[in-house]
């Protein structure tokens, strides 16, 4: 049963929908908990702290947040894994030649597309950078996240990758959580005006919200 849902197309797209529902949920979380920088360090690291304390004593340290990691990688790889093989799916339906080349992706489709391998490829160096330390500048130092932040939003190359993905990130919240509206059958045409306003102000607050970090250290505002 589990394996003919996930061979069909409506499968696959519900397998799309939920794994990024879960992610945007995170993304809520954790958008607010990388505002608490603006409150200064011992704010920050003292909250860094508490994520790994999460559910003690009845869970072991750092156990709640593995448990979160393990869901987010699930969810990451359900959602690339039914996006790619919806894709090649997509181009094997296709005819081979065109009587006029054109290109038959809608611009929501090739932005969702592109901008999917853009969040994946920042998702590896978010982790490289900020949790692992490996190409992080400037000397990673191990339980001090806010001086970590300001070492990576220091660099130009830093602030270019972050913003370039959450510019990115911006318009997968936008087109995405419509489609995944739709396909979870929460849309109807009295509420698509409604669920593309929520779709709107989700990627906006988002952005926003994560961009202000590297805005406010590029700007002295964080330091």
């Amino acid at each position: 049963m589990t394996r003919t849902v996930w061979d069909s197309s409506v499968g696959k797209k519900t397998v799309m929908a939920v794994s990024g529902l879960i992610m945007l949920m995170y993304l809520v979380v954790h958008m607010l908990g990388n505002l608490k920088i603006f409150f200064g360090s011992d704010e920050f690291n003292h909250y860094a702290h508490w994520l790994r304390t999460l559910g003690e004593p009845f869970l072991h340290y750092e156990w709640a947040l593995w448990i979160i990691r393990v869901v987010l990688v699930v969810a990451v790889v359900a959602h690339a894994t039914a996006a790619y093989q919806l894709s090649r799916r997509d181009i094997r339906a296709r005819p081979s030649k065109y009587v006029h080349k054109k290109a038959r992706a809608s611009y929501a489709t090739r932005t969702m597309r592109w901008g999917g391998i853009i969040l994946g490829l920042f998702i590896v160096w978010h982790i490289l950078d900020l949790t692992t330390g490996t190409v992080h500048p400037d000397g990673f130092q191990s339980g001090h996240p806010y001086q970590n932040v300001i070492d990576t939003f220091s660099t130009w190359y830093g602030d270019t990758i972050y913003i370039v993905a959450m510019l990115a990130l911006g318009l997968h919240i936008r087109h995405g959580f419509w489609s995944a509206a739709q396909t979870l059958g929460a849309g109807s045409r009295s509420r698509d005006r409604a669920l593309k306003t929520i779709a709107n102000a989700l990627a906006l607050v988002l952005t926003a919200g994560f961009l202000a970090v590297p805005v406010g250290v590029m700007t002295g505002l964080v330091s």
